[in-house]
């Protein structure tokens, strides 16, 4: 298959894809459709089956019902081909060998990959071909795997965690290098804990909870399904007692004579601050972000009740 009809293809395309592991259901029914040149964001807490659902897409583990198809094929021969590159957070680097030769030796592997150096480049790390693993730092580490990821040059990246242990320059060189490459048509599906990454590098999010897809769409839209909005007000006589008694508070921090609320009713929440605290001052009221709608909608199910 040429490149042409490859980006033809949904890039990916996961259909109710299950796994469960005695009596818990990891991945419990996963529709994703994933369109080529798409930059999506996977997100959810620990144990919300991220991890389960990209081992199945990059066919480590095999669902137990569903299907996955990655350009029109299987995840076997997407891998074959070369066209898909993953950065997984744990993967081992050889502590012996340079940087050069562990991405030249990943680049051996594939019929038509990308040369060497500029792997390097786009990584940021050809100043670092000499260096043997074991002189790495962690976030140098994760700048080679995103270069032996790159290397087959591939039409889907997949990404585990990619900027952890990469300081805030070397995260935003990081993300600048992921849209060049995606401006050519390429796939990025990315796992983080970074809410901030997702928020402003994604153009698209899947939250996922026990197992399930909760929310996806636009930032814009995640945020908008979490409704509610965010109070945040200098009310120095404030007691957490009295913040949580407000009409329509969901969540409250009261710190240091502030506090900062969640609310289902902010026009009410408003009123009834100010009828209590006529000194509140400061007062700023906004839609909620995506670390709230987060909070939210990946909250366990006894939280929901």
């Amino acid at each position: 298959m040429d490149g042409t009809q490859t980006l033809t293809r949904a890039a990916v395309r996961l259909t109710g894809l299950r796994k469960h592991y005695g009596e818990v259901r990891a991945v419990d029914g996963v529709d994703l459709t994933i369109a080529p040149g798409e930059v999506v964001a996977l997100l959810g807490p620990n144990g919300a089956g991220k991890s389960t659902t990209v081992d199945m897409l990059l066919g480590l583990t095999t669902p137990d019902a569903g299907e996955v198809s990655i350009f029109g094929t299987t995840p076997a021969e997407a891998v074959a081909r070369g066209a898909i590159g993953a950065m997984l957070q744990g993967a081992a680097l050889l502590e012996d060998a340079t940087v050069g030769e562990m991405v030249g030796m990943i680049a051996s592997l594939h019929r038509k990959p990308m040369p060497v150096a500029e792997a390097l480049r786009r990584a940021g790390i050809e100043d670092l071909a000499n260096r043997r693993g074991t002189k790495l730092s962690g976030g140098q580490k994760q700048r080679v795997r995103f270069a032996v990821a790159l290397v087959s040059d591939p039409d889907l990246l997949v990404l585990d965690e990619p900027t952890a242990a990469m300081d805030v320059g070397s995260r935003r060189e990081f993300w600048r290098s992921m849209h060049a490459y995606t401006n050519t048509g390429r796939t990025v599906l990315f796992a983080t804990h970074y809410l901030e990454e997702a928020e402003e590098f994604a153009d698209r999010v899947v939250l996922m909870r026990s197992g399930r897809i909760v929310a996806d769409g636009t930032v814009a839209e995640v945020r908008a399904l979490a409704s509610g909005r965010t109070l945040r007000a200098a009310v120095p006589e404030a007691t957490p007692a009295a913040v949580a008694d407000l009409p329509g508070v969901t969540e409250y921090e009261v710190r240091g004579g502030r506090i900062a609320v969640s609310t289902s009713d902010s026009d009410a929440t408003l009123r009834a601050l100010l009828a209590r605290f006529p000194g509140a001052h400061d007062i700023e009221i906004t839609a909620i972000g995506l670390e709230g709608a987060f909070l939210t909608l990946t909250a366990d199910e006894e939280n929901h009740r």
